[in-house]
């Protein structure tokens, strides 16, 4: 399997990929996810309604300033005319990658037939597919689930549509909508759509580490895999699973003092980008996910939710990790 993965013009240097995920994957987390390893990162999804974009949520989703090429941008809606603007109007801000979200199980998104309620209907998926490819001269990707629910697993014939209308690479999640997030992923579809189509298929759903990575790289041959919640609180993943592909061999674990410095910088661009008031608010769930990863968190993981200045997280942040790196070279 080679370790380059082309999509249009771009070569993705190793197949490790961040998921998009809504309220998750902005600016600040992306970046750090590409400076820790991961081959390409794929921005949270934007409404396709370009009337929506002057609220501050959808100026700083759209904002992709010093970000590494390729730049892909996902957007999500369900008709075809406003999918075309949208794709032109991200390829005119800095876009090099469109993907369409025909992915996301979230009812509010669904309930406006876009992200995977879109798998019910084959023909307006063939409609949005032509009308995206047809508008932009930049690389469209497609993100699906193995189809609607289990009944109805219609992964094979999408994918089969969207190689065929020009799409260049396809992630796929290996539950059905009706799925959400709950049981296990399956990649026997997965595995069925990569023997169909020639484009790459990106694995996703259930990828905790790197053993499992490879896994279901090699169950699936898939060219890639997609790493979507494994990432909240361990950006680190994406080199550990990098690494261990491309040689077999588990990196160790980050230490004490380079989990804390990775958080501080984390928390610091959390609060550029979004400001004080938005920022403090927002670092609670990304400090959230960092302290879950850890043992004895949790009282201070509450103390941290009730912090109300950015300058008074940092330095809890630094304390917290400081008595702990002591303690550590007390016990060693």
């Amino acid at each position: 399997m080679s370790s380059q993965i082309a999509i249009g013009p771009y070569v993705i240097g190793n197949p490790v990929i961040l998921a998009p995920m809504a309220g998750v994957t902005d600016r600040p987390f992306r970046q750090l996810c590409r400076r820790m390893g991961a081959g390409l990162v794929v921005s949270e999804m934007v409404t396709s309604d370009t009337r929506l974009w002057n609220s501050r949520k959808s100026r700083l989703r759209l904002d992709h300033t010093g970000e590494a090429a390729p730049v892909s941008v996902q957007i999500a809606g369900g008709d075809p005319g406003m999918m075309a603007d949208a794709a032109r109007e991200n390829v005119r801000r800095g876009a090099q990658i469109i993907d369409i979200n025909m992915g996301c199980p979230a009812k509010k998104v669904c309930k406006k037939a876009a992200g995977s309620a879109l798998l019910r209907d084959e023909k307006l998926v063939r409609e949005i597919l032509e009308a995206v490819v047809g508008a932009v001269s930049v690389p469209v990707t497609l993100k699906i689930r193995t189809g609607w629910c289990t009944e109805s697993r219609n992964g094979v014939r999408v994918a089969r549509m969207a190689e065929d209308i020009g799409i260049s690479a396809l992630a796929v999640h290996g539950r059905t909508r009706a799925c959400g997030y709950h049981g296990q992923a399956e990649f026997d579809t997965i595995a069925e759509i990569v023997s169909r189509v020639g484009i790459p298929v990106f694995a996703n759903g259930d990828i905790t580490g790197a053993e499992r990575a490879r896994e279901v790289l090699d169950y699936t041959g898939a060219a890639a895999v997609m790493i979507g919640r494994a990432a909240q609180g361990r950006p680190w993943i994406f080199r550990e699973t990098a690494h261990y592909l491309a040689t077999g061999e588990r990196l160790p674990e980050p230490s004490a003092e380079e989990v804390r410095d990775i958080l501080l910088a984390h928390l610091g661009e959390l609060h550029r980008f979004y400001g004080e008031v938005m920022g403090v608010r927002i670092a609670r769930k990304h400090v959230g996910w960092y302290l879950k990863t850890l043992a004895d968190s949790e009282s201070f993981r509450k103390t941290f939710f009730q912090i109300e200045s950015a300058e008074a997280q940092h330095a809890s942040v630094h304390e917290w990790f400081e008595r702990r790196i002591t303690r550590g070279a007390q016990a060693a």
